[in-house]
C-alpha cells in the first residue's frame, strides 16, 4: 500500500465519523491501494516531525495489515495527505515513529 493516491473519504471535513456515537470518534478515510481497490482507513495518531506533521493510518477492517504513514498538510483549510518519497524524510519519520511506540509501551 506504498504507492496509493490520496483520496478524501465522506467525512465533512469536522474530524467526526457522524455514523457512530462513540465516546472515542474514529476519523475515517478511503484510500485506494496499486489494485485500485478502495481500502478504509483510520487515522491512529498523528505526529510532529521537523515542523511537519504526520499521521498513521490503519486499515479498519484488517487489524492485521502493517499501517502507513503519510504527511498530513492543510491545503484550503482541507487536510491532505502525501506519500513520504523523499528517503531522508523517511528515516526521520521512521525514527520519531519508533520513539514514540517505544515510549508507549513504557507507559
Amino acid at each position: 500500500m506504498s504507492d496509493h493516491n490520496h483520496e478524501h473519504g465522506e467525512a465533512c471535513g469536522c474530524g467526526h465519523d457522524h455514523d457512530h456515537e462513540h465516546e472515542h470518534e474514529e476519523f475515517v478515510l478511503t484510500l485506494t491501494d496499486e489494485q485500485g481497490n478502495d481500502v478504509e482507513m483510520v487515522l491512529v495518531e498523528t505526529f510532529d516531525v521537523a515542523e511537519k506533521v504526520y499521521a498513521l493510518l490503519l486499515e479498519r477492517n484488517n487489524t492485521e495489515a502493517d499501517g502507513i504513514i503519510l504527511r498530513l498538510e492543510e491545503e484550503n483549510e482541507e487536510m491532505m495527505l502525501y506519500n513520504i518519497e523523499d528517503e531522508e524524510e523517511w528515516r526521520l519519520v521512521e525514527e520519531a515513529y519508533n520513539e514514540l511506540v517505544s515510549k508507549q509501551d513504557e507507559v
